[in-house]
């Protein structure tokens, strides 16, 4: 039989089951780029408004560090859209990454993969398909965005040169995925490889444009995000670049392949520890359970929220030189809701940081399902668990979680913030106040997954479409002067902006209310639900 036999049958399952997720996620990225380039190509009309902004970023290793060197300081794309050429080019490595583990290892644990193996289905057939509808949608991806860049008025060749940019990162690492799913025997673990190169690859660009000029800035060459930055969007169009992702794509393809015949279908090279036969008391509870499910993400997040807060601080000390126009003063003052420059530049990034914990929360309360339909939920609720204890314990990590998180992430920027003002014995309870008064829309949103997790498991992806659209009425509405009623759809215009702006307690109450409801009607309707 044909290696490849059947490859066309799974693209086809793929493209259904991805017909909802990946349109969505291809249009979020297509309208991240547009709107942030359109919203900043009025913020620095003038050459010397560009330039300004442009030696603000470049003398700070803060800013170099998180978003890359601006190589054309005149170039109004890339002052425009330079917080997004590395940043995005890792989210788009991380779809494309997801996307070959979601369709290979994920349906090898599952047992759907050796079920269809059953009939004409070739050893390569998987992996292949996998990477077609990967590759496929990267593309794609890159070619909206491009052509969106093209329709807000930037130059053309800069705009495909941007959207290869992004196309790049996601061909390296959809290659990266394809060996990590090889490897282990679990998705989770697959995406832990995923993470932790995309990880190593943003710090290697990191370390290497913060190099001094002269120093060690070939680092950022031993990095595919490195690769990807160094394409020059609007600087240079340097598209021959793009043979570097390319020649690690076929390399890692090829051992990908090779890999595939030294182990059986459902095995991985690595073959996980065996675990002791009798379980310590502290993994005798769900709750116990659910925490040694969900710490390892935990950590990890938990270390990036740190760093990213200490981050966002550092910069606030540097936003008056970086916004140098009186339009850019007034765009971070309407999304921070707050007067003062600086506490507005933080009430903004403390929705930020409110936003991603958000995102820990969905995924959290997401482990419902995958563990209900791995069929790892059955033989708990067998025993002497009720339900409401096993769902209960998963949703305490969700919160618990998120909490951590946006806690951790003020910390980071009260600590720093406060060492570069010059005040951090009350910027640090500033900062903390500001991170914990975004919990009540973080547990909104994430009492929406349990809510649908009772009502209706199937349509329980539906909740990223729910997030993204309250990201857009909330973040985005006051750039584009949406009605105030439109906006309010979204739990995040309810929180109240801190720090410098006031603090009301009703939208807080209410917030917190609707989370507690939302969460007890997810837990009714599961108690009265069928398992799978």
């Amino acid at each position: 039989m044909n290696d490849f036999a059947g490859t066309s049958t799974l693209v086809r399952l793929a493209l259904r089951r991805d017909r909802v997720i990946v349109p969505v996620w291809i249009l979020v990225f297509v309208g991240m780029a547009a709107s942030s380039a359109q919203a900043s190509i009025s913020l620095y009309p003038e050459v010397q408004d560009r330039v300004s902004a442009a030696e603000t970023s470049n003398s700070s290793p803060a800013l170099v560090s998180l978003y890359g060197r601006i190589f054309d300081p005149t170039s109004l794309g890339e002052v425009s859209l330079f917080k997004l050429t590395s940043f995005g080019a890792l989210l788009v490595g991380l779809l494309a990454a997801l996307l070959v583990v979601r369709h290979t290892r994920t349906e090898e644990e599952t047992g759907r993969l050796e079920l269809l193996s059953a009939g004409v289905l070739g050893r390569y057939a998987a992996l292949t398909s996998a990477l077609i509808v990967s590759v496929s949608t990267v593309l794609v991806l890159g070619l909206l965005t491009a052509l969106s860049l093209i329709g807000v008025g930037l130059p053309a060749s800069g705009s495909f040169a941007f959207g290869l940019t992004w196309a790049a990162a996601g061909l390296a690492f959809a290659a990266v995925a394809a060996v990590a799913a090889q490897v282990t025997e679990g998705a989770r673990t697959a995406n832990g490889l995923i993470a932790v190169a995309l990880g190593v690859s943003y710090v290697l660009r990191a370390l290497g444009d913060s190099a001094s000029e002269g120093g060690a800035r070939w680092i950022s060459w031993l990095s595919p995000i490195g690769w990807a930055q160094q394409i020059r969007p609007y600087a240079g169009d340097r598209f021959l670049v793009v043979l570097a992702p390319l020649a690690l794509m076929v390399v890692l393809v090829s051992a990908a392949f090779a890999l595939i015949r030294r182990r059986d279908v459902g095995a991985g090279l690595i073959r996980p520890r065996p675990g002791p036969a009798t379980a310590a008391p502290s993994l005798r509870s769900p709750l116990a359970l659910a925490w040694r499910l969900h710490r390892g993400s935990l950590y990890g997040r938990g270390f990036g929220f740190l760093l990213l807060g200490f981050v966002v601080g550092n910069i606030a000390s540097d936003v008056d030189g970086f916004v140098s126009s009186q339009s850019a003063k007034d765009l971070v003052e309407k999304l921070g809701g707050v007067s003062g420059l600086t506490d507005s530049f933080l009430s903004a990034e403390m929705g930020i940081l409110g936003l991603l914990a958000s995102a820990y929360g969905i995924q959290a309360a997401l482990r419902l399902r995958s563990e209900e339909t791995a069929l790892r939920a059955e033989p708990l609720l067998a025993t002497g668990v009720t339900r409401a204890r096993w769902l209960g314990s998963h949703v305490a990590m969700a919160l618990f979680g998120t909490g951590v998180l946006i806690m951790l992430g003020g910390l980071g920027s009260g600590i720093s913030s406060g060492a570069s003002l010059d005040n951090m014995g009350s910027q640090v309870p500033r900062m903390l106040a500001a991170a914990a008064i975004q919990l009540p829309a973080i547990w909104l949103v994430t009492a929406l997954v349990v809510l649908l997790f009772g009502l209706a498991p199937k349509l329980i992806t539906a909740a990223w479409g729910l997030f993204v659209a309250f990201v857009l009425l909330g973040q985005f509405g006051p750039i584009f002067d949406l009605p105030q009623g439109l906006m309010d759809i979204s739990p995040y215009a309810h929180t109240p902006r801190l720090p410098g702006g006031d603090f009301t307690a009703a939208p807080v109450i209410w917030l917190a209310a609707i989370a507690a409801a939302l969460a007890l009607t997810g837990l009714t309707t599961f108690r009265r639900r069928d398992i799978g």
